[in-house]
Parts: C-alpha cells; sequence; structure tokens
C-alpha cells in the first residue's frame, strides 16, 4: 500500500476491494517483487517510477498479482503488466486522450478512457504521462 486507504478484503483470495463484495477473479495477491521476478530490472524501474508519482498524490492501494499490478484509490487508477520487452500500462483516465503513444484507447463507462501504453524505459515516465497519472488519480478519488 502507498499511503493509506479504506479496503474490503476478500475472505478466499484476501485481497482488497474498494466495497464491500466487490466482483472480481479470486486470484491469489503476491508482492510486487514477486509480480517482477525474473523480469528485465527496467520493468521494475518503470513500475517504481509510476508507484512514486502516484504516492505524491495520495494514498494508493497496491494490488499485486502474478500478471501484474493494479493501483487503485477508491476505484481503479491503472494496471502495470510486464511483457516481454516493455512494460503495459492499462490507465484510466476521464477523457479520451488522442496520443500516439497509446497502443489502443477504449472508451468505457461514465466517460473514461483506458489508454494502453507500452513503456520500454523509464524516461517514458514523462511529464505527459505523469500529468496523465495525476488525471487517472483525481478521477478514481472523486
Amino acid at each position: 500500500m502507498i499511503g493509506g486507504v479504506s479496503r474490503w478484503t476478500c475472505p478466499v483470495c484476501e485481497r482488497q476491494f474498494a466495497r464491500v463484495h466487490q466482483v472480481h477473479t479470486c486470484a491469489p495477491g503476491c508482492t510486487v517483487d514477486e509480480t517482477f521476478a525474473g523480469r528485465p530490472p527496467v520493468q521494475r524501474a518503470i513500475y517504481d517510477a509510476l508507484a512514486e508519482h502516484l504516492a505524491t498524490l495520495g494514498p494508493v492501494h497496491v494490488d499485486a498479482v502474478s500478471v501484474g499490478v493494479f493501483l487503485k484509490s477508491e476505484s481503479k487508477i491503472a494496471e502495470v503488466r510486464p511483457m516481454a520487452k516493455a512494460v503495459s500500462l492499462l490507465l484510466i483516465v476521464p477523457r479520451a486522450i488522442e496520443t500516439p503513444r497509446a497502443v489502443r484507447s477504449v472508451r468505457i463507462s461514465g466517460g473514461r478512457t483506458v489508454l494502453d501504453l507500452r513503456l520500454a524505459s523509464v524516461d517514458d515516465v514523462d511529464e505527459e504521462l505523469r500529468g496523465w497519472l495525476i488525471e487517472a488519480y483525481d478521477a478514481a478519488t472523486d
């Protein structure tokens, strides 16, 4: 956890969620270290840069599973998933964003958009991306 966010703990998988009995797939939780074990060190460094920036914004709940790390406030902010050559960042922002950086952009409920970004270097966590993280965080805490 980055900061403190009130959560409900599923008695089956022991993962934490925003709402009591929130619908989810019970997948065993693990640590961030376990998620990035065996991956290139740059992938963990990218995750750390994202998490460090989010920590400056307020409390964030970190939900690590084998396929990635879900970053949440009152609702999900982003998913960070290690891949073969990069990190996939699925960022939930409150508006459509046109950017060539996105592999795809999918509109979801409430006017929100999921930006699917590939990050290959810590330098990819730049001012523009930090701005989107702020938007995502603010939308997840409203």
